[in-house]
């Protein structure tokens, strides 16, 4: 068995780490307090703060334009990656709930970039496939129902341009992923990382970073 090289998350450097990646604007901290206030059993499906400054960073890495961001739940992550695009990019943001994503449209607008959000309220695979089929998305976050996420794949990665990025959260599914006896979403999500693993069109890395990121880029 590999020996960990990571240290443990201690509450003090997680905490460390926050300081030294960059502050949640005000913006997105204050939808981030409202998402827990008014959904208190539901705010553990928020992106966490490191995550959104990961999405700004890669798409500012990869200067995408265009963005699909498959479940968006109160729009923390859609907020991040709205404000890392340029003026003239565009991000698809797919859901169902018109609840949730109420809260996201206000801090949208009250950021000045729901001018680059299309929200498109509707079961996420008839939003996908309703898209252009030649490749040209530039990065996919892809953080909904766990049971979905292959076929989600299988509809976006044809859609990537080559060099673009599918980014998937919750790759390690609060650790039931090393359970061979796992069930329901935490087996869903071991056959989504094997399939990943076997797949020819992109190269993939699993990382640990909250709970568990996959980083996928189409070749």
């Amino acid at each position: 068995m590999a020996e960990p090289k990571s240290a443990p998350l201690t509450a003090e450097l997680y905490d460390y780490v926050l300081a030294h990646n960059p502050p949640l604007e005000p913006a997105l901290q204050e939808l981030a307090d409202v998402t827990r206030e008014r959904f208190p059993d539901a705010a553990g499906m928020l992106s966490a703060p490191e995550q959104a400054a990961l999405l700004a960073f890669l798409v500012r890495l990869i200067g995408a334009r265009q963005v699909v961001e498959v479940g968006t739940f109160t729009g923390f992550a859609t907020l991040a990656m709205a404000r890392a695009l340029p003026a003239d990019g565009t991000l698809t943001a797919c859901d169902v709930s018109e609840e949730w994503t109420a809260y996201g449209r206000d801090a949208w607008a009250k950021a000045g970039v729901a001018d680059r959000i299309r929200l498109r309220i509707a079961p996420a695979l008839e939003t996908l496939r309703a898209m252009p089929t030649e490749p040209h998305l530039d990065l996919v976050y892809l953080d909904a129902d766990k049971g979905g996420y292959i076929a989600y794949w299988e509809e976006l990665v044809p859609r990537l341009r080559p060099g673009g990025l599918l980014v998937a959260d919750n790759v390690l599914y609060h650790g039931e992923v090393t359970d061979p006896a796992a069930t329901g979403p935490a087996l869903a999500i071991r056959e989504f990382n094997d399939h990943v693993l076997e797949d020819a069109r992109t190269d993939a890395v699993l990382l640990a970073v909250a709970d568990g990121v996959t980083l996928a880029r189409k070749r």
